[in-house]
């Protein structure tokens, strides 16, 4: 049993959460047990009480309670990943450095676990570790069924950039999709906000996302702007359109509400895209019918960021997925024909 420790955060441990920073020095403890210490005031910083998630910056002191020597523990039992699934998540790698990873997510992989969820992208990073001693964070998300561009930071020093990048919007993403219908006009911008509506239950199950008009943003309790331009590419008639999208803000389903209340949802969505061949706009629903598949058919295509520590440029790219592919071939459209920059003169 060691004794009470008074440890000050060093350059390099600084930023992250509290509980990181104990389980990297402290291994053998496992999250319950230092969530239990927090709780009764045993791991303290500055002299205050603090939660597990607590962000500590350098300088600042963590008391450490006695704790038991590593042989004093019972060993704890870790969820490791299967060779199988540690395989699929490496073929996904698009791009690796030092500092950050990126990958075409699969669609249908959860970018974090939650209800009912118990295979996601941030329980598989761990065999992304590669030659580091820590998995990739996961520092902006995808909709489960999204594929496309995800990144990871590696370091703390490029998670604390990359999710400042984020949040200021200091990232260019680009977006394809299949949309029923054709856009009128061919190309523009969508202002309306979004608000979250709860199923039934009341909780997270069931829920939807509802648009408000930008006017009435401020006064709806809930409601938060939201913005998406977007560029029509090619046309299969009147029917089908293959559309880039660039989402300003990251709401929850963002480009598919968006599209949705345009009366163009994008092809596969049951959730926002109505039924069968019914859709209020000059669109069809979103089950294209035929050999063209019925999953979601929304793709991260690009992203395009300043590297959080080179400062370089650094543009990803990721390819289509196979049923959006499938999709591309059976229309006869090719990625060739896409703009270079969908959206000059727009942003």
């Amino acid at each position: 049993m060691s004794r009470v420790q008074i440890l000050i955060v060093e350059d390099g441990d600084g930023d992250q959460r509290l509980d990181r920073y104990v389980r990297r020095l402290f291994p053998h403890i496992g999250q319950g047990k230092i969530e239990k210490l927090c709780r009764k005031g045993e791991i303290r910083v500055d002299g205050g009480r603090v939660k597990g998630s607590t962000r500590i910056e350098v300088g600042q002191s963590v008391r450490i309670p006695p704790l038991p020597d590593p042989g004093q523990m019972k060993p704890i039992l870790r969820t490791s990943v299967s060779v199988a699934d540690a395989r699929m998540i490496r073929d996904c790698v698009i791009y690796r450095d030092d500092q950050i990873i990126a990958l075409n997510k699969p669609a249908g992989l959860p970018t974090q676990g939650g209800s009912k969820q118990s295979r996601h992208v941030d329980g598989l990073a761990e065999a992304l570790m590669y030659d580091l001693d820590e998995k990739p964070r996961l520092v902006h998300r995808l909709d489960k069924d999204t594929s496309g561009v995800l990144v990871l930071a590696r370091t703390r020093a490029a998670a604390k950039g990359l999710t400042t990048a984020f949040r200021h919007r200091e990232t260019r993403k680009l977006y394809w999709a299949a949309v029923a219908g054709v856009p009128q006009p061919l190309r523009g911008v969508i202002k309306y906000g979004l608000v979250k509506r709860f199923g039934s239950s009341g909780e997270g199950e069931g829920e939807k996302m509802y648009v408000v008009h930008p006017q009435e943003v401020d006064s709806t309790e809930g409601a938060k702007r939201a913005t998406t331009y977007y560029s029509t590419q090619f046309r299969l008639g009147s029917r089908m359109s293959w559309v880039a999208m660039a989402p300003i803000t990251g709401r929850t389903h963002q480009l598919r509400v968006h599209m949705a209340e345009m009366g163009h949802p994008i092809i596969g969505d049951g959730k926002y895209g109505g039924s069968g061949q019914e859709n209020l706009g000059d669109g069809w629903g979103a089950g294209a019918g035929g050999v063209i598949s019925r999953k979601l058919h929304l793709h991260a295509r690009s992203l395009t960021f300043e590297h959080p520590v080179t400062r370089a440029i650094v543009e990803l790219i990721a390819p289509l997925p196979d049923h959006m592919k499938q999709t591309w071939e059976t229309v006869g459209w090719e990625d060739s024909f896409a703009e270079k920059d969908p959206f000059e003169g727009m942003l």
